[in-house]
């Protein structure tokens, strides 16, 4: 019952409710890809106190494709009793791409009432350029936004602008060692029943079951009248929001990474991509949201000395 309700995502583009504390120059924290596949790499075990620390292992990664962000609008958020409500927004000039996606303002706004508003934090609206990714069918951009966090409010105010104005990639956001949250919406199933949906066991034979294998044996008692919500049922399945804590970026860079045939289901990846370490929820073509990590669970060791990376077709 720990992920109840399940029902479908409202969204395909998963959402973060909380973001990790920055300190020091103002940073973006976030950043968003494209699931391309998995592969593994052959890298130095740099664990402390690892049995294989120092020896050269095999290790899983999931490739990310991330070209680089789009970024549409500066917008200001005040603390109320009420939440968090958006204080003032500037738009950029170049936002035509946006047009079939959210109703963009005739005027690009005023900067200065941004920067004079009563405001406690600093977000971007960014999206994705799907146009720059030829292995993803749709070529609708995905919105979202990340805060701007580490400096003062000034200074998160001008580092937005410059993304407005410059845009970033994903080198600009992580780096390779430290570990970051992914977000993503599973792979749909559609309508399933109690024994797959929540892993009800089966039993051969009819008892308390009418006649049926793959049924619960009970709808619940006589009273209370009614049935419970913790009675598994039959019903959606897949397509979910799970957000997984403390995946190691391995690498950030641009060779190819192509496996011999191009990923199942998603082609070649023709932009700078991410290597993280384990798997990713999602299918192949779905948008990923990395930010910093929440609770780590230890400090990240940067850089990691990666050997080789497998281009071995994925075929079979």
């Amino acid at each position: 019952m720990g992920y109840s309700p399940r029902k479908r995502a409202a969204s395909e583009v998963p959402q973060f409710r909380s973001w990790a504390e920055a300190t020091g120059e103002p940073r973006l924290q976030g950043y968003a890809g494209f699931k391309a596949g998995m592969t593994h790499v052959m890298m130095v075990d740099d664990q402390q106190g690892s049995p294989t620390e120092g020896v050269t292992k095999s290790v899983p990664v999931t490739v990310l494709e991330t070209p680089p962000l789009g970024f549409a609008a500066v917008r200001v958020y005040r603390d109320t009793p009420y939440g968090r409500r958006p204080a003032a927004e500037a738009w950029g000039d170049d936002v035509d791409d946006l047009e079939d996606v959210v109703d963009t303002p005739e005027e690009a706004g005023d900067r200065d009432e941004v920067e004079e508003a009563d405001a406690d934090e600093v977000r971007v609206i960014a999206y994705t350029r799907t146009e720059d990714v030829t292995s993803v069918s749709s070529k609708k951009p995905h919105l979202m936004e990340i805060p701007v966090e580490g400096g003062s409010h000034a200074d998160n105010l001008e580092h937005a602008f410059d993304l407005v104005d410059e845009g970033a990639a994903a080198e600009d956001v992580h780096r390779a060692g430290e570990y970051v949250d992914v977000a993503a919406v599973t792979k749909g199933k559609g309508t399933q029943g109690p024994v797959k949906r929540w892993g009800v066991q089966t039993r051969k034979g009819k008892h308390k079951r009418q006649g049926y294998r793959r049924r619960i044996g009970t709808l619940g008692p006589w009273h209370p009248t009614r049935v419970r919500s913790t009675v598994p049922q039959q019903g959606q399945t897949g397509f979910h929001q799970r957000t997984e804590e403390n995946k190691r970026v391995l690498d950030i860079g641009d060779d190819d990474v192509t496996p011999e045939g191009g990923f199942p289901n998603y082609g070649e990846v023709s932009t700078p991509y991410m290597l993280l370490k384990g798997s990713v929820p999602g299918p192949s073509q779905r948008v990923v949201r990395t930010r910093h990590a929440l609770r780590p669970k230890q400090e990240a060791a940067y850089d990691p000395e990666i050997r080789y990376v497998s281009t071995e077709s994925k075929q079979g």
